[in-house]
């Protein structure tokens, strides 16, 4: 692994030992060339890059999907991610349980005892139904992204899902946090102004940010401050008349719900508010979708995108420079991700020094990332837990904010559970039976010829000699008593003991 990720790595934990109100981002050592960030790289092209753009673009990938991405070149290797209409047939959409309605067991019905004590068996049905919904919700996503033929779909309908946030509070449903995200997942790299619009009429937004109660003689601001705050513009670009003007253009925008437990959107006119506003120095009628139109048109929207997806994408604290020129790519294409996200994971930027490992894996990227590397398909119940201890809940983030991301990934408890989850992943004999790049290591007893598949294909070879001989040196029995020497009898549970090693090595907790 270069010094400079071990250092940066280093630095990231010595920096969440200390907790802060604000997590800081870290933008890697070094100079931006530019003038060149945005052209496409045309440097030499190998196996450690083209991992680079599938953790990127994707979670990891296989040693396979590796060797298939090294084929190709830089630029057609980022075609290939961001070009999935032609794709196989989608997984099936989950099909979560109906919660029966309240009905006669409302909470403002008269009740006797008997009825009280009905009412309340009812509610712990209803609640169990929820809780198995959204449990198979999260499975359902893990493994799809775990088999995604498409890996930058799944991995941008992540980035929208901690992005446009929703929760299963206020009584959402698992049927509509689960529309949601097909929302994202089909504008994953579609139109940003388009899915704003849509996301601004979505059950699940409309429910978790208030704008279903949002009404003419009572405007309620939260989605029209989030919208602006966290969404679209960022602050300081927006004042409080802004926010309330905004609000009562979104006056009467709320939803129905349908018999299947999803939401239909619809407007009511009588309760929206249709006198004229001034929003953003622009005076008119407005409604959400003019609200949406005028933000698209302030500088500060494509400012404030670009520094979003070089953050995710490339590196955190992104240079102002190098945000102009993102932002420019997203005004000339209208807003659509496609070719912006075609240009960059084949800019040069995206293939230096500076942005290599220079991200933390969020909890999702590094236990979807684990079993495509070991080829293991199906998610454990017990790995819901793990990640919840590892500080990521799907379809649960823990405000409107989302994620802090970066450094909040990592601290002292979040850091063993990750270990954890390693060594229960390499413990499972399904591991080395399901990775068959790993059976040529068992046909060998050479501690060092292990030693190398293992870092080159789980790190390709991002591990200091330090590393590497403290792996060689636990493969060749040193400090044990009984077998020390690698045979038949001790190789299978050695390799996979090296293998959680590897794991817990800095450069497997980097993007």
């Amino acid at each position: 692994m270069p010094r400079r990720a071990e250092c940066f790595f280093e630095h990231m934990l010595s920096a969440v030992a200390v907790p802060t109100t604000t997590p800081a981002s870290y933008r890697p050592t070094g100079s931006l060339d530019a003038a060149a960030a945005l052209r496409p790289y045309a440097g030499p092209w190998n196996r450690r890059l083209a991992a680079h753009l599938l953790r990127r673009a994707g979670f990891g990938g296989s040693p396979a999907d590796v060797d298939r991405f090294t084929s190709l070149s830089a630029a057609n290797a980022a075609l290939a991610l961001v070009r999935f209409d032609d794709a196989p047939a989608e997984t099936p959409l989950l099909q979560p349980q109906l919660v029966p309605p309240l009905g006669m067991y409302a909470k403002d019905a008269p009740m006797d005892d008997v009825s009280v004590q009905a009412r309340k068996a009812f509610q712990m049905q209803n609640n169990a139904i929820r809780r198995d919904n959204l449990i198979a919700l999260q499975t359902w996503w893990l493994q799809r992204m775990i088999a995604a033929p498409n890996p930058l779909q799944e991995k941008m309908t992540l980035f929208w899902h901690g992005h446009f946030t929703s929760s299963p509070e206020k009584g959402t449903t698992e049927q509509e946090l689960l529309a949601q995200n097909q929302l994202f997942r089909t504008f994953a790299l579609g139109n940003v102004r388009e899915l704003t619009q849509r996301v601004s009429q979505d059950p699940a937004m409309l429910r978790y940010l208030d704008n279903n109660v949002n009404v003419k003689a009572h405007p309620n601001e939260n989605y029209a401050r989030e919208l602006m705050e966290l969404f679209t513009l960022g602050i300081g670009n927006y004042t409080e008349q802004d926010v309330r003007e905004s609000a009562r253009a979104f006056t009467g925008w709320t939803f129905q719900r349908n018999p299947d437990d999803t939401g239909a959107f619809f407007a009511r006119p009588r309760q929206h508010d249709d006198d004229p506003k001034t929003f953003l120095h622009q005076t008119g009628n407005f409604d959400g979708a003019d609200i949406v139109r005028i933000i698209f048109a302030q500088p500060a929207c494509a400012h404030f995108f670009a520094t979003k997806l070089l953050a995710f994408y490339v590196y955190e604290d992104p240079e102002p420079g190098l945000v102009d020129q993102v932002a420019a790519l997203l005004v000339r294409h209208d807003f659509e991700l496609r070719p912006v996200m075609a240009t960059l994971l084949a800019s040069n930027v995206f293939y230096s020094e500076r942005a290599y490992r220079a991200l933390v894996k969020s909890p999702v990227e590094f236990v979807v990332g684990t079993h495509q590397l070991f080829g293991v398909p199906t998610v454990a119940p017990v790995e819901l837990g793990a990640l919840r201890a590892m500080g990521q809940i799907l379809f649960y983030p823990p405000n409107v904010k989302g994620w802090d991301g970066g450094a909040a990934w990592l601290n002292s408890q979040t850091v063993l559970t990750r270990e954890n989850f390693a060594n229960a992943i390499a413990q499972n004999p399904k591991m080395t039976a399901e990775a068959t790049w790993i059976q040529p290591t068992m046909r060998t007893m050479d501690p060092k010829q292990v030693a190398f598949i293992l870092t080159d294909t789980m790190l390709q070879g991002d591990c200091s000699r330090a590393a590497q001989g403290q792996l060689i040196a636990y493969l060749s029995g040193v400090g044990q008593t009984a077998l020390a020497q690698l045979s038949v009898e001790n190789i299978d549970e050695r390799v996979r003991g090296a293998a959680y090693l590897t794991m817990a090595m800095p450069a497997y907790q980097l993007a």
